[in-house]
């Protein structure tokens, strides 16, 4: 176990102990994340650790290299986690580093033991460094993280982080301009999209993105054609259910996922309505489903393995001691032209 240390001009552990009302040994514990520690002492702890900005050492020195990484995610049986993690063990390969990979708690990322419960667990283990593939992490555990010292950087959170959390994601703006332009192209006019989890800043880049494409072709976005699905396959399908009762339904749908875009042609053909015949379908993700579906779908491929190895390598250059230049790195997004798009039709 690092013992912990404080940085530069931060509290010592026994200024810590003193202020909590404990030994250095029990401040020490609380510190590393260690379980022998009775909860109210441990929360009282904690308190002061936050209040005072308590910064442990970091666990490798520059130009040492890491010995371990930990990649945590929000699942491990899904097509996209499968993504990720071949990027990830693609670039830890070339890079000589080994990756232990976990799932966050079910509850969610604040897990079982409160705030910092589930987060100390990983931060006992003293990896060198974490990525975090979740939908993002609350306020006091970014906060906990930086006074721990332990090099961190998410992959495609789903909430916007701190602005100084270093992030990789996809251009979703761009992505979303050119799957609407994609149908706008083909003579589509009446086009609708149906974004994932509301106000959080994957889904509504891509909306942001339709909404401009579909703004600078002078075409209006009535309310009604804009529609969240919380990137399910059931939120896609219920959406496109209330679209298809609006006095004129959409000829198009850009769905912001894959799994809502499946959603989207379950509601269609229980409507008996042809893709691409007579509702054409962009999605995005381009997850192995989307190849598989019938018809393939047109989709805005998002690089996800190529988006995790970037996470690593960004992570073992902070580890070494470098600062990123820039806290968010965007790789490009490309649309791949399928089978679920075509000219407009006859309705039935």
């Amino acid at each position: 176990m690092v013992r912990p240390a404080a940085a530069a001009g931060g509290p010592t552990l026994a200024v810590i102990a003193r202020e909590a009302g404990v030994s250095v040994p029990t401040a020490s514990k609380v510190a590393n994340g260690r379980e022998d520690v009775a909860p109210e002492t441990r929360r009282r702890v904690t308190e002061v650790l936050d209040r005072l900005g308590y910064v442990r050492r970091q666990r490798t020195g520059a130009g040492r290299g890491p010995a371990l990484i930990e990649l945590v995610m929000r699942q491990l049986d899904s097509p996209w986690s499968g993504a990720v993690l071949h990027g990830v063990e693609r670039a830890a390969r070339e890079a000589g580093v080994s990756v232990l990979v976990s799932a966050a708690p079910a509850g969610g990322a604040r897990g079982a033991g409160g705030e910092h419960g589930w987060l100390e667990r990983l931060c006992a283990r003293e990896t060198s460094g974490m990525l975090f593939n979740l939908a993002g992490l609350s306020e006091g555990q970014y906060s906990r993280l930086r006074q721990h010292g332990i090099p961190f950087v998410m992959i495609d959170p789903v909430r916007q982080p701190p602005p100084w959390v270093p992030s990789v994601g996809a251009t979703n703006w761009q992505g979303g301009v050119s799957a609407t332009e994609h149908l706008i192209g083909l003579g589509h006019r009446r086009i609708a999209v149906i974004g994932g989890f509301p106000r959080e800043q994957s889904s509504t880049a891509r909306v942001a993105g339709h909404r401009s494409a579909m703004a600078a072709a002078g075409l209006p976005v009535p309310p009604g054609y804009v529609g969240w699905g919380e990137f399910s396959e059931e939120g896609g399908r219920r959406e496109m259910e209330r679209m298809l009762a609006l006095p004129e339904p959409p000829t198009a749908v850009f769905s912001c996922s894959d799994e809502m875009g499946l959603g989207v042609c379950r509601a269609l053909a229980g409507h008996g309505l042809r893709v691409p015949e007579e509702v054409s379908l962009v999605a995005f993700d381009d997850l192995p489903q989307a190849r598989w579906a019938t018809p393939a779908l047109t989709t805005v491929r998002q690089p996800l393995a190529e988006m995790a190895g970037t996470a690593l390598r960004l992570l073992l250059r902070m580890v070494a001691g470098d600062r990123p230049e820039g806290v968010r790195t965007e790789l490009s997004t490309r649309l791949v032209v399928r089978d679920s798009t075509a000219p407009p039709g006859g309705r039935a």
